[in-house]
């Protein structure tokens, strides 16, 4: 499957892994549940100044410089790809006066070498997926102009609570960073953190604007949907609703609630105006047996039904049929045990209809999330995960995840959106947080191979899906 050369760069990383090891700060992946930390570094305090000048002079900057190296090898004489890119950026924020701060951030991407990404493989006609998705998806060509105005809003600061409006940085279960390129996804909108309960946080709010992952833009709510590709509808002819859905905002809520030291609920729910509703639920416990032993489990509930016409008046232009409704289950058991985590995850989407979630808004919440692919756009899938995570010093970490993922068959159109066969997932994880001299800087190796379980499927339904081998090596400098 792979030349001589692929296993050379193959064991190149490996040796740089060794050499390396990588870190327990995320330098790729945050997980849905943080507060988003894509800039890090000193923040300003809380107590309010008395001078709108100073409130100014006396703001905070904060940079982030980021390099990233991806290259997928797929299977035979498919098309393989590679990219190197570079970036960085500024963030400001005032201090408080009067409760009210502002803050601005923008970020540039430079392509530092890499193969042509708006060339079509040859046998497949098929587009590259993965390396484009560290530029621009909407314009592959573009390698200069890359950059965007990141944050750009006012926060009224009051007790414990924030109100922010404009744009801004969330991290939700249906809206995330899904940072696993070189910048993450951003809204725009007005967002409410609210603290004022000991045991009870709400967080919620109206957007009327996105900019996703991969692309440079700002694109209204409807607009935004089919930046990352559309799929099939239940005919397998391909969807038209690409820059025609009539939507123009959505509502969001979230709720967190202690229970007592062992279990907490939380809620989500997003009202997307004319397309759909989507709600979950989740229990999580944890029991400490011992300081150095931790069982836990947790049980995530999620339902999704249809409202308005579906994005369109016209039937082909739909984004959801007017009947379209999933019911999704996902779990999780684990234990913690020293410095390591085991942890079996499994989800189920029901035969009822496809779970259908923009792409280009964030990835899957379930528990058997592995980077490089989701289960958006199915119906009628059973999914199981192993996770073993090592944590080797305070700086360094190693994290092993193996996936089995049954799915509808590629020609079962009305449940498998995209054409995804059944595959086997292995990822493989190393990450480093340096210290001393070169502190600031975080590291990261991931490697990723897809096997098809399917057998006999042409190989439009392979490339850039599985029988691919993928290396990604990041780095990340915050000041």
């Amino acid at each position: 499957m792979y030349g001589k050369s692929r296993y050379c760069l193959f064991g190149f990383i490996l040796f740089l892994g060794i050499l390396f090891p990588f870190s327990t700060l995320f330098a790729q992946h945050q997980e849905i549940t943080e507060t988003p930390q894509m800039w890090k570094g000193s923040h300003p305090p809380k107590k309010d100044t008395n001078s709108l000048q100073d409130a100014f002079r006396k703001g905070k900057f904060n940079g982030h410089l980021r390099y990233f190296y991806m290259n997928t090898q797929n299977n035979e004489n498919l098309s393989d790809y590679y990219a190197n890119a570079g970036g960085g950026g500024i963030r400001y924020e005032t201090l408080p006066i009067k409760g009210f701060q502002f803050a601005v951030s923008g970020f540039f991407i430079f392509n530092l070498g890499s193969s042509d990404l708006a060339l079509r493989d040859s046998l497949t006609n098929a587009k590259n997926r993965y390396e484009i998705g560290l530029f621009d998806v909407s314009d592959p060509k573009n390698t200069e102009d890359l950059d965007r105005l990141e944050e750009f809003y006012v926060k009224y600061n009051f007790k414990s609570s924030q109100i922010v409006f404009g744009r801004q940085l969330i991290n939700t279960p249906f809206i995330n960073l899904q940072d696993g390129r070189m910048r993450g996804t951003g809204v725009e909108g007005a967002w409410l953190n609210l603290n004022k309960w000991k045991n009870t946080k709400i967080n919620g709010g109206i957007i009327w604007g996105i900019s996703p992952r991969s692309t440079t833009k700002w694109y209204g709510i409807g607009e935004s949907i089919g930046l990352y590709g559309a799929g099939v509808n239940e005919t397998g002819n391909p969807n038209q609703f690409v820059g025609k859905i009539q939507s123009d905002w959505l509502l969001l809520t979230g709720i967190f609630h202690t229970i007592n030291k062992n279990v907490s609920v939380r809620g989500w729910n997003m009202y997307v105006q004319n397309l759909f509703n989507i709600s979950l639920i989740q229990t999580d416990y944890t029991l400490n047996r011992t300081n150095s032993l931790t069982y836990y489990g947790s049980l995530q509930l999620t339902k999704q039904f249809s409202n308005g016409n579906g994005g369109s008046q016209i039937a082909t232009e739909k984004y959801m049929n007017n009947s379209q409704h999933a019911f999704i289950i996902s779990g999780r058991i684990g234990t913690k045990i020293k410095n390591t985590t085991l942890e079996l995850n499994y989800t189920h989407i029901s035969n009822q209809g496809q779970y259908i979630m923009p792409r280009e808004w964030g990835r899957d919440p379930f528990f058997t999330f592995m980077p490089r692919e989701r289960n958006e756009g199915l119906a009628n899938v059973q999914a199981t995960n192993f996770k073993i995570k090592q944590r080797i010093t305070t700086r360094n970490t190693l994290l092993a995840i193996g996936g089995y993922y049954q799915l509808p068959s590629v020609y079962a159109f009305s449940s498998n959106k995209y054409g995804m066969p059944s595959y086997l997932q292995f990822n493989l994880d190393w990450r480093h947080d340096f210290q001393g001299y070169w502190k600031g800087i975080e590291s990261q190796i991931l490697l990723v191979y897809k096997s098809n379980l399917e057998q006999d499927i042409p190989q439009k339904y392979q490339i850039n899906k599985v029988n691919l081998l993928q290396i990604n090596v990041v780095l990340n400098y915050h000041f």
